[in-house]
C-alpha cells in the first residue's frame, strides 16, 4: 500500500496549468481545465485540433523545461519518457504534475468527479485503478439526488445564524439535519425544552442499537448522567454535553443513588436538558422508576425513553429466542445479584415450564443452577451464558444446567456483563451465517 494522500479541491482559475502532449490523452484534461477557468497552455510538435480550440497558448514543438517556468499545475499527456522528462522539470520547480495513466510520473492524480452545484465529490485510487474509480463514481452518482446543489444553499444561509449564536462545530449537524428535513417537508424530532430530564435506555449495548429519540435527545443534551456499562460510542453521541459516570460496580466505590436523584433534580432546575442513561431500558432493573418518583416529588418534568432490554436482545444476539413456538410460551426475568432476589422468584417456576433470564447473575450462576436442581429442574435442561452480547468480545456458552455451575469464564471476557438464558430455548442457535448483525468476534463454546 503506497503512503496516503491529501485530497485537495483547488482553485485553478486565471492560473496558468502548463499541459505537455496534444493527443487524445491530453484532450480530456485540457477540457476539464478549461472548464475550470485555467490559463493552459499546451505545449507538443502536434496537437489535435480538439486540445488547440481550448487552450490559451500554444507552443509547437517538444517540450523543455522551461516551459514550466511560472506554472502553478503540470499536466504530462506524452509518452513516459516525455513524462520522465516533465516530472523532473516540475520536482526542480516544486510544482505538482499529474501524469495520465502513467502513476509513476505523478505527484497529484485527479479523480471520478460528482458535481451537484458546489458540491463536488471526488474519488480517487492513487492513479492504481482508474477504471474502479470510474465504476465507484457511477455507484455515487445514482445515490446523489439532484437536491444536493439546493443543500449547500441552505447550509450557506443557516451557516451565519449558527456562527453568530455561538453554536459549536460539533453540534451544528443536528442543526443541519433539521433545516435539510425541513426542505422536503419531513417532520424534525422536536427538541427536548430546557430543565427537563430524560430517562433514556441505551440499549444492550452497541450505539445501533440505540432508538432515535434516544440518539437525539444525547445530541441535544446539556448534562448526562451514565451508567458504567454504557458503550463510549453511545457517549460520543452527546457532544456538547458535559457527562458524569455515576454507575454502580458490584464491590466497588459509587455515587448513591439519592446523590444522583440530587443532581439530577439541580440540573433540571438550572435549566439544564438533562439525560440520565441508563444501561438496557431504564424500568428495567435500572432504578429507573425511583428516579422518577424523586424527579415527581421535586416537580421536576421527565420523560422515559425506553431502550432495547438486555432480557431480549443479549439471547436475540445470540440466536436465543426467549418464546419459541412449540418450545416455549412464556419467560421470566429475574435479576440474580443476590439469593434474597431472586430466590423467591425460583422456588414459585415449575420446572421446565417457561424460559428464565437472569440478568447480573453470572456471580451467581453457581447459587442458581443449585436452586433450580433441588426445585426439580433436570440436571440436562439447555442452558446458555451470553458475555458482552452486542460488542466485539461477544461470547456465547451453551451446555446443561448441571455444567452451569463450574463454568470457567473466558478470562479475557470475565468482565463483560452476561445474561443467563435457562430452558428449552438456550438450546437453539438461529443466526444465519450471513448476518451482518452478528459481531464477528462473538464464540459458541459448548464443555468439552
Amino acid at each position: 500500500m503506497t503512503a496516503p494522500l491529501v485530497p485537495l479541491f483547488v482553485k485553478l482559475a486565471g492560473r496558468e496549468v502548463v499541459v505537455v502532449g496534444g493527443g487524445a490523452m491530453a484532450a480530456l484534461r485540457v477540457r476539464q481545465l478549461a472548464e475550470a477557468g485555467a490559463r493552459v497552455k499546451v505545449v507538443a510538435p502536434e496537437i489535435r485540433e480538439e486540445v488547440a480550440g481550448l487552450a490559451a497558448e500554444l507552443v509547437r514543438r517538444p517540450f523543455r523545461g522551461g516551459d514550466l517556468d511560472g506554472a502553478w499545475l503540470a499536466v504530462a499527456a506524452a509518452t513516459p519518457e516525455v513524462n520522465r522528462d516533465v516530472a523532473r522539470a516540475a520536482e526542480a520547480r516544486r510544482i505538482l504534475v499529474n501524469a495520465v495513466d502513467d502513476p509513476e510520473h505523478a505527484t497529484a492524480y485527479t479523480a471520478g468527479v460528482i458535481r451537484r452545484g458546489d458540491a463536488t465529490v471526488a474519488i480517487s485510487t492513487g492513479g492504481r485503478a482508474p477504471a474502479l474509480a470510474g465504476l465507484l463514481r457511477e455507484a455515487l452518482d445514482a445515490l446523489l439526488p439532484p437536491e444536493v446543489a439546493g443543500w449547500v444553499d441552505a447550509a450557506e444561509a443557516a451557516r451565519p445564524g449558527w456562527k453568530a449564536a455561538r453554536v459549536p462545530l460539533a453540534a451544528r449537524r443536528g442543526h443541519l439535519l433539521r433545516t435539510l428535513n425541513a426542505l422536503h417537508g419531513e417532520p424534525a424530532e422536536a427538541p427536548a425544552p430546557p430543565g427537563l430530564v430524560s430517562l433514556v435506555g441505551a440499549g444492550p449495548g452497541d450505539a445501533g442499537l440505540l432508538t432515535r429519540r434516544g440518539a437525539e435527545r444525547l445530541r441535544t443534551a446539556d448534562v448526562v448522567l451514565y451508567d458504567a456499562l454504557v458503550d463510549p460510542a453511545v457517549l460520543a453521541l452527546a457532544p456538547s454535553a458535559h457527562r458524569f459516570h455515576v454507575g454502580k460496580r458490584a464491590g466497588r466505590p459509587s455515587v448513591s443513588q439519592r446523590a444522583i436523584e440530587r443532581l439530577l433534580v439541580r440540573a433540571a432546575r438550572a435549566g439544564k436538558r438533562v439525560v440520565r442513561l441508563k444501561c438496557g431500558d431504564p424500568f428495567v432493573f435500572g432504578r429507573g422508576g425511583e428516579e422518577a418518583l424523586a424527579l415527581a416529588a421535586a416537580g421536576v418534568p421527565f420523560e422515559v425513553v425506553p431502550g432495547v432490554s438486555s432480557a431480549v436482545a443479549a439471547p436475540a444476539l445470540a440466536g436465543i429466542p426467549v418464546t419459541h413456538r412449540g418450545t416455549s410460551a412464556a419467560f421470566a426475568v429475574v435479576a440474580g445479584h443476590a439469593e434474597a432476589s431472586y430466590g423467591p422468584v425460583l422456588d414459585g417456576l415449575a420446572p421446565g415450564t417457561l424460559s428464565l433470564v437472569v440478568l447480573m447473575g453470572v456471580g451467581e450462576r453457581a447459587g442458581i443452577a443449585a436452586r433450580l436442581r433441588a426445585r426439580g429442574w433436570s440436571s440436562d435442561t439447555p442452558a446458555a451464558l451470553v458475555l458482552g452480547a452486542s460488542g466485539e468480545l461477544a461470547h456465547t456458552w451453551r451446555g446443561r444446567l448441571a455444567d452451569l455451575a463450574c463454568l470457567a469464564l473466558p478470562p479475557d471476557r470475565a468482565h463483560l456483563p452476561g445474561t443467563l438464558v435457562i430452558g428449552a430455548v438456550a438450546a437453539l442457535s438461529l443466526r444465519s451465517p450471513l448476518s451482518t448483525s452478528q459481531p464477528a468476534a462473538r464464540a459458541d463454546a459448548r464443555p468439552a
